[in-house]
């Protein structure tokens, strides 16, 4: 199983809000890099090079593939793999602080170690892509924290479907 393959429901990255600053970055990355050429200044390439990174970091924001979801199999998350709907153990909506502003992040806990959870691998991938974002990181031990904001529907949302998919399919 591959991650284009996972099908069920899926959220996406956000649209045109998301996608904006990412657009911005990649100008000035530009922009920055044209000048470095004209004037030969070693400033305008650091810079230059400093924005185009974080623009490829960003890509995956401006990708309209899934990058989580569930099905009959279990939750699926871009760069992680499919998680078995028995391996989880407890799904939570955690409001986060950062700095002066709170985020939604899904937190699933596991039963047990996350490759025993895997169904599907997707951690190894080319080393092109391993340079860019991702949609989740271990919390804890056993604990899968996705960030729920640059998603394409509300935190609330997303949250409700996962857990009744979850308490439906774990029967």
């Amino acid at each position: 199983m591959d991650e284009r393959d996972a099908g069920g429901y899926s959220v996406t990255y956000g649209g045109e809000e998301i996608q904006a600053p990412v657009y911005v970055v990649a100008f000035l990355a530009a922009a920055m890099l044209a000048a470095a050429l004209v004037t030969g200044q070693s400033l305008w390439l650091v810079l230059g090079v400093a924005a185009a990174g974080v623009t490829y970091y960003n890509v995956p924001l401006l990708e309209r593939r899934p990058a989580m979801g569930a099905n009959q199999y279990g939750i699926f998350i871009q760069g992680l793999g499919l998680i078995r709907w028995r391996a989880i153990e407890r799904i939570e909506l955690v409001e986060v602080a950062v700095r002066a502003s709170t985020i939604h992040e899904l937190q699933i806990a596991l039963k047990e170690r996350l490759s025993s959870a895997l169904v599907a691998d997707w951690r190894r991938q080319k080393f092109y892509r391993s340079l860019m974002r991702l949609p989740w990181s271990m919390a804890r031990t056993n604990v899968v924290g996705i960030n729920l904001e640059p998603f394409n529907k509300e935190p609330d949302e997303v949250h409700r479907t996962i857990l009744r998919l979850w308490r439906h399919y774990r029967s």
